[in-house]
């Protein structure tokens, strides 16, 4: 029984019409300048044709300095990639598919850009792990310059103007990249921030960056944009990490991005059934429902349509988002709703970013 992922849910302005999203996903195709394409263009409208209630952009860098993460990430930095995304944007919009753009800073995680030499982070640390070869990086990541404070200031109103070009552009939403390694990750993890001024030392400390870009965003976009996050506790460069206390921890970060003016919270796990604190306790997802007041998005291994029924009923999630699945199913939210078979996910044509795929991928049959 499936229908309870086809039924509707409104945020902030936004009607969803259904629960399937298409979660963010590193793509690598845009223009070296940074400028989204018509090959972009045909990639996120064969999802919205497919039947997904919403898109999340790949992460969008933000300006033309230390942002980028990747060579050939696609930006939102200045007015002609405002004018770039606007197709993209409207072949979406098209099919009525609610469409936010995932705005990230890589920090101390970035390995490839266009406009600076060097990654800047909350401390001189650099993440664990090597860089991801399939996205165009070698070796361990280098170590990051310190931030100081104007680089903080900096930092900040590059997530304010990119919410801001992201409105122009047409976008229904921003998701603050708070996940996954990159900058505001940075911050909130110990390990990683060794700071000793406002922004480091406590959790609530470490959590102030994130915070302050939330309602400088949502000031600067006005109520009607749906402003998110994504948290997590894994990282592109240290899959395994978890937040040192716990469930206590994750009460106290749900807790305080409850009291701000987001409209959701997008968690991602390697598995989003499995208990995401050690055994016998909560999912991530579930933590987010119940220490937040909150739509939660839930993502990790949710591609089985039974299982993420299973999410929705239980209340420890308001809305699925895929990413391999969604890869592998550009259509799947029409295949399900009316019963057909799915395609297994293939990791050599299907998980390697989208500048691998061939042409041929793009036009790939759908089920309207």
């Amino acid at each position: 029984m499936v229908k309870p992922l086809f039924s509707n849910l409104k945020i902030a302005n936004r009607t969803f019409n259904n629960r399937l999203v298409v979660a963010p996903m590193t793509r690598v195709s845009a223009n070296d300048n940074g400028s989204a394409n018509e090959r972009m263009k045909q990639y996120y409208e064969r999802f919205a044709k497919g039947g997904f209630g919403a898109i999340i952009s790949e992460g969008i860098y933000l300006d033309e300095s230390y942002s980028q993460g990747y060579e050939n990430q696609p930006g939102i930095a200045n007015e002609k990639h405002v004018q770039a995304w606007k197709p993209v944007v409207d072949a979406v919009h098209d099919y009525d598919t609610v469409f936010i753009a995932q705005l990230m800073h890589a920090g101390g995680q970035g390995q490839g850009n266009a406009y600076v030499n060097g990654t800047i982070a909350p401390s001189d640390v650099p993440p664990k792990g090597e860089q991801l070869e399939f996205y165009g990086g070698s070796g361990p990541f280098p170590k990051p310059k310190q931030m100081t404070e104007q680089d903080i200031e900096s930092a900040k109103r590059a997530f304010v103007d990119g919410a801001r070009y992201a409105k122009q552009a047409g976008f229904d939403g921003v998701e603050i990249h708070g996940a996954n390694g990159y900058l505001l990750d940075q911050f909130l993890t110990d390990y990683l921030n060794k700071r000793e001024d406002a922004y480091g030392g406590s959790l609530e400390k470490r959590m102030r960056l994130m915070l302050e870009v939330i309602e400088e965003i949502r000031e600067a976009v006005g109520e009607e944009f749906i402003v998110g996050i994504r948290i997590s506790q894994i990282k592109v460069a240290d899959p395994d990490h978890k937040w040192p206390g716990g469930e206590e921890d994750a009460s106290f970060i749900f807790s305080e991005l409850s009291k701000t003016s987001l409209d959701y919270i997008h968690v991602t796990d390697a598995d989003a059934t499995t208990s995401a604190f050690g055994k016998g306790t909560r999912t991530l997802a579930k933590a987010a429902k119940d220490f937040s007041s909150l739509p939660v998005i839930a993502n990790g291994k949710l591609g089985d349509p039974g299982t993420a029924v299973k999410m929705i009923d239980k209340e420890e999630a308001d809305l699925i988002s895929l990413g391999t699945s969604a890869l592998a199913n550009p259509d799947f939210p029409n295949r399900v709703h009316r019963g057909k078979e799915l395609s297994d996910f293939d990791f050599e044509n299907t998980l390697l970013p989208h500048a691998h795929i061939k042409d041929s991928e793009l036009n790939k049959e759908i089920t309207e």
